[in-house]
């Protein structure tokens, strides 16, 4: 026979009118540290292919066996730098999404000496250096039109 209260997060008693609540279960945490780290793997894998996107005129201009300095198209270089800060952003996002729900929980759930704050940092990184890989492309593409 199933009992009903087996799907509910309370334990009863033996009366079943009164509840006590059930203690905190640390794969809260780590479930939404796990999923955490698949949009981390995600963002990433988004900046790596818009930097490849942004780099594909030069490799086109490698093929083609062009001795002078290749042309960068501008399509490649948008749509790489667009990747690239989609990427970022959605590393940024899922960071403080994390950080709001870990808020939510109570400090029975965080297991003693675990450092929260690390996966939180780690995908902040990623986002920061993101940023700066787009920066970087959009300052170097400028570079050679300015000193002409």
């Amino acid at each position: 026979m199933v009992n009903m209260w087996d799907s509910n997060p309370e334990i009863r008693t033996s009366a079943g009118d009164s509840a006590m609540p059930a203690p905190p279960d640390p794969r809260i945490l780590f479930a939404a540290e796990r999923t955490l780290l698949a949009w981390q793997r995600s963002s990433v894998a988004l900046m790596g292919l818009g930097f490849v996107i942004e780099r594909f005129s030069l490799f086109l201009s490698a093929l083609r066996r062009e001795s002078e300095v290749p042309s960068r198209h501008l399509v490649s270089m948008l749509v790489g730098v667009a990747l690239i800060l989609l990427g970022a952003t959605v590393a940024l996002v899922s960071s403080i999404s994390f950080r709001r729900f870990v808020k939510t929980l109570s400090a029975d759930a965080v297991p003693p000496g675990y450092w929260v704050s690390f996966g939180f940092v780690i995908n902040l990184l990623v986002s920061f250096a993101g940023l700066c890989l787009a920066g970087y492309l959009l300052v170097s593409a400028n570079a050679p039109a300015l000193s002409r």
